[in-house]
């Protein structure tokens, strides 16, 4: 996609841009320069997410504060990412998709540095949800972003290439976390973004591409009823999780009710909904939600019942725990790119299929493990997890962003990260039930439902093999 050259003088700060003109991706070496800064984005993201979580007891140690107040670190950052996303991802069709993913990571980039600075718990987590809009801001469209990046051709490779990063992020991040704890004080966790940000700001500006724009207008109604819903969805989720008095759960999940009913009665009338209830409507889009929410819900449920399972039930120490749970992200960074090359001539109803079965396998092999196994019984069970997921994470974020007209990226893009965050939160607040149900045996038993979970997703999956059309 070619940049938009537009007269100052045609007053192109108060309107939209003229759409833009249709070129099957960039041309090079400009489009490897805009895979860099989306890589380096992408990194940002995800990096900060996983050392945030590894340093919580060093800095709830660090402020002397309660481990149970210092989680806000790390749900204030979730919260403000899953409130701001739709929001974002319609600024971004407005005011293109471009300007919403520089503008997030410079602010990504600036609330590091309040991150930094942060004297006191509060002042860093207010930092940190800060952070988490401009984090929103980069994963509203980055996706979309993409879209014109690539050539349509080659869109699911892409998409592959991008779940690669964020398997190596997410396995480089507890590790790079843990060595620099070792050496130096927490606040260096948060610095390494400044460098990380500049660069990505310095390559990308000059780099990425701008984007078709709508001329609708931001709808401030809409956005501040999708953050209400949305955040209450995950505000509800976590309450269930830690067992809150059922009459605060209840008032939680009728406020959440009435607002999303609000919302869609709302949006069901606009030609550009900030909630896609237009492309809900597809039935390739919504299978493709669905069983989205359904993988990362098993994700989560084996990312938090398994360090449980390996160190408190098989008596491992807490430093081999991280070591143990590395096979499933390093298989993710085999599968993705693979399978993204296939779902651009295969049908990813059945890749996306045939990884869920591989995961819902996975899910049941690492329940039944014996009481005291050795590392080679843990590691190709979670190989199996990881591929199992690989295969299915790209060829399924392929057909939500691929099925949506081009113009509609952002709300494509938009909705996969909530269904990524409402998995992942679904997730968390049900091994949260389990342990809190069934004391230690709770972490099996997730582990079973995460294989439930799993093989929902590939029911989801597969449903949508009948609707798939090969690219022409």
């Amino acid at each position: 996609m070619r940049d938009i050259q537009v007269d100052p003088g045609q007053g192109a700060r108060s309107r939209p841009a003229a759409p833009a003109v249709h070129v099957d991706g960039l041309p090079r070496p400009r489009r490897q320069f805009a895979w860099v800064a989306i890589i380096l984005g992408l990194m940002l993201a995800v990096l900060d997410g996983t050392i945030a979580n590894v340093a919580l007891p060093t800095i709830a140690q660090d402020f002397n504060a309660p481990a149970s107040v210092s989680i806000w670190i790390v749900n204030g950052y979730q919260l403000a990412i899953v409130m701001a996303l739709l929001p974002l991802a319609s600024l971004g069709e407005i005011f293109g998709y471009r300007r919403v993913y520089l503008g997030g990571i410079a602010l990504f980039t600036l609330a590091s540095v309040g991150c930094v600075m942060s004297d006191s718990l509060a002042t860093l987590t207010m930092a940190r949800v800060v952070q988490g809009l401009g984090a929103a801001g980069l994963m509203s469209v980055n996706t979309a972003v993409l879209r014109y990046v690539v050539p349509r051709d080659r869109f699911g490779a892409a998409l592959g290439i991008n779940a690669l990063v964020v398997a190596i992020a997410a396995t480089v991040g507890p590790v790079l976390a843990g060595a620099m704890l070792s050496r130096l004080s927490w606040q260096w966790l948060f610095a390494i973004n400044i460098p990380l940000g500049v660069l990505a700001l310095a390559v990308g500006w000059p780099s990425l591409p701008h984007s078709d724009r709508s001329d609708h207008r931001f709808d401030w109604i809409s956005a501040g009823l999708s953050a209400l819903s949305l955040g209450l969805v995950i505000s509800t989720i976590d309450s269930i999780g830690h067992a809150l008095s059922w009459p605060l759960v209840a008032a939680q999940v009728i406020a959440c009710v009435a607002g999303f009913a609000l919302l869609v009665r709302r949006e069901a009338q606009r030609s550009h909904p900030m909630l896609p209830v237009d492309l809900l409507r597809i039935p390739i889009f919504s299978l493709s939600v669905a069983a989205s929410v359904a993988a990362f819900t098993t994700q989560l449920l084996a990312f938090v019942a398994l360090p449980f399972l390996f160190q408190i039930r098989m008596g491992f120490r807490p430093e081999m725990v991280g070591l143990l749970m590395m096979p499933w992200p390093l298989a993710i960074a085999f599968a993705a790119p693979l399978a993204g090359r296939l779902s651009d001539s295969r049908s990813p109803a059945l890749l996306g299929a045939g990884g869920m079965v591989l995961l819902a396998a996975g899910m049941v092999l690492l329940a039944v493990l014996p009481p005291h196994p050795n590392i080679w019984d843990i590691a190709w069970r979670m190989a199996v997890c990881g591929v199992g997921f690989g295969l299915f994470q790209a060829p399924n974020n392929r057909t939500m962003v691929g099925t949506a007209p081009k113009e509609r990226s952002g709300a494509a893009s938009g909705v996969l990260g909530t269904a990524r965050l409402t998995g992942q939160s679904v997730g968390a607040a049900l091994v949260a039930l389990m342990l809190a149900r069934f004391g230690m045996a709770g972490s099996v038993y997730a582990l079973y439902l995460g294989g439930a979970a799993a093989a929902l997703a590939a029911l989801f999956s597969l449903s949508r093999r009948s609707m798939w059309r090969a690219p022409s």
